[in-house]
């Protein structure tokens, strides 16, 4: 039977879906919930954006994509000018909008709601956060962008993006429940590499960082 996998496999048109976590934000918002909240990069990681070009040229990325928002852009402007290729912003890539608890910590918000905190833990679909997004809608997107990805032409496509897209494409691709994105960390400026065959994927990179100081 294994045999026989591995033959269907071969036979499968193999792609590398590639998400790049944009650089950091200024050091203030460490530890805040940032989803929708336009912020650019750090002046000091503007600049060492540059450096992840030389390393991302060994994905020899079809296709350049780019979340709509100012981080995420900026890295992918700074990798497309080495690269020679400019990024395509697909709005799907946008990291979801924790509406009235953007810019809180943690520790803030399961003071003040403890419930919804629990209710988001759980994933539920049908939970949105307060003012913002909803989880079926995200994970609607999610879905969509993956697709696309997925029928891309070229062997490997590049999306610079967000933390909870990357993990909650993990868990698409790899056919996880959703709930399960908290057991991905990913940081800032690194790499993860999904290969997909027909329709199932193998994680084949997690998290790999790009600059040094990167967390």
């Amino acid at each position: 039977m294994t045999e026989a996998r591995g033959h269907a496999a071969g036979l499968l048109r193999l792609r590398t879906i590639a998400l790049l976590r944009h650089a950091e934000t200024a050091v203030q918002y460490s530890g805040c919930l940032i989803g929708s909240t336009d912020l650019p990069l750090a002046l000091e990681r503007r600049r060492k954006a540059s450096l992840l070009s030389p390393r991302i040229e060994g994905e020899r990325p079809a296709r350049l994509y780019c979340s709509p928002l100012r981080r995420a852009r900026e890295t992918a402007e700074s990798l497309g000018e080495s690269l020679g290729m400019i990024p395509k912003i697909d709005s799907d890539l946008r990291e979801i909008d924790f509406g009235r608890w953007e810019g809180m910590t943690f520790d803030a918000i399961q003071a003040s709601d403890p419930e919804a905190v629990a209710r988001w833990a759980r994933f539920e679909p049908d939970f949105a956060f307060p003012g913002g997004e909803s989880i079926e809608d995200f994970l609607a997107r999610i879905r969509r962008v993956a697709k696309r990805f997925v029928e891309c032409e070229g062997p490997s496509v590049l999306a610079v993006t967000h933390a909870g897209v990357i993990r909650a494409m993990i868990c698409h691709l790899l056919g996880l429940s959703p709930r399960q994105y908290v057991l991905f960390d990913v940081k800032p400026a690194s790499l993860t590499k999904i290969a997909v065959y027909g329709d199932s994927g193998v994680l084949s990179c997690l998290s790999d960082p790009f600059l040094a100081g990167g967390e």
